[in-house]
């Protein structure tokens, strides 16, 4: 078993990277911790450019373009491939060949939800949230871009931002990730409320 803070030891629920991945890694790390943490600075950063007025009213907010955009600003101080989609299959996620088609798809169809006030803002966003895990378009970082990605719509709609189980830490395991999995599950079976009930929680 590898020691408990080793760089590369996947965590319950995460993504593995794969060797070609790894290797684009930007700055010199060698601890889980020091992953996390300089990770946990550029989505704060990323989430500050993200909450401001001028990107909120931009017109491109559900495009692939803008999708992009926010995963290369959330870890382009970690990893050269921030923005970038992934080019190999996983033990989860679409092929990564329709990656492109599926997320176009997904922005097409969560714009005509918003133009048509089809749900609530809020379960808009944890319906294109779901999706874009399902989808599973980055190599790592996908429900941290989604989770994201959800605010930035509830906060562009005025509506109240959502608090994903109280600002734990779901990037660790333990109780609340266990939760936020199981909620992924349900939203499966297109059963949408418990997620919804988390991402309010």
């Amino acid at each position: 078993m590898s020691p408990p803070d080793n760089l590369w030891q996947d965590e319950p629920g995460q993504t593995p990277l794969t060797e070609e991945e790894k290797l684009q890694l930007r700055p010199s790390l060698s601890t889980r911790a020091q992953l996390n943490e300089v990770e946990r600075l550029n989505i704060h950063a990323a989430r500050l450019w993200a909450l401001r007025q001028p990107v909120l009213r931009r017109a491109d907010l559900l495009t692939d373009t803008f999708a992009r955009e926010l995963h290369r600003r959330m870890f382009n101080h970690v990893w050269r491939w921030a923005g970038k989609y992934r080019t190999t299959d996983r033990n989860l996620g679409w092929e990564w060949s329709r990656i492109p088609e599926g997320m176009r798809a997904l922005l097409d169809d969560a714009r005509y939800w918003d133009e048509h006030a089809t749900h609530p803002a809020a379960e808009i966003a944890v319906r294109l949230h779901h999706r874009m895990v399902v989808i599973h378009p980055w190599p790592n970082g996908n429900g941290r871009h989604a989770r994201l990605f959800a605010d930035i719509l509830v906060a562009a709609r005025g509506q109240p931002p959502l608090t994903w189980g109280a600002k734990l830490d779901l990037a660790q395991p333990g109780s609340a990730r266990t939760r936020y999995i199981s909620a992924l599950k349900s939203a499966d079976q297109n059963d949408y409320a418990p997620l919804l009930a988390f991402a309010v929680s």
